[in-house]
């Protein structure tokens, strides 16, 4: 398994992102996926693999089929990494935007 800090390199792709919002919605099989999105069921498969790998989701078995979830684990550190991100940019903006008030006066 892949840490949460891959999981990043992860959803670089655009199919996995667009996989990644279709189980925002709600849980589904592979073959609900490839009929809602413009990639074939093996492909779909195969990225289901590597997001889940990375741990960003989950499958459970529904009879003959697996029904794919987002692990909302994973989506919150991503989440508290991006807050990080936001809270640091935001804090050397201020540190910046201090220090050319004080030379313009």
């Amino acid at each position: 398994m892949t840490t949460y800090q891959d999981a990043w390199a992860v959803l670089a792709d655009p199919s996995r992102r667009a996989i990644v919002e279709a189980l925002a919605d709600e849980p589904r099989a592979v073959v609900d996926l490839a009929t809602a999105l413009p990639i074939s069921r093996p492909a779909v498969s195969q990225h289901l693999k590597v997001l889940k790998d990375a741990g960003l989701v989950a499958e459970q078995a529904s009879g003959t089929r697996r029904v794919y979830r987002l692990n909302p684990v994973a989506v919150e550190a991503l989440r508290d990494q991006l807050d990080a991100f936001w809270s640091r940019t935001l804090a050397r903006f201020g540190e910046q935007a201090g220090e050319t008030k004080g030379t313009r006066s």
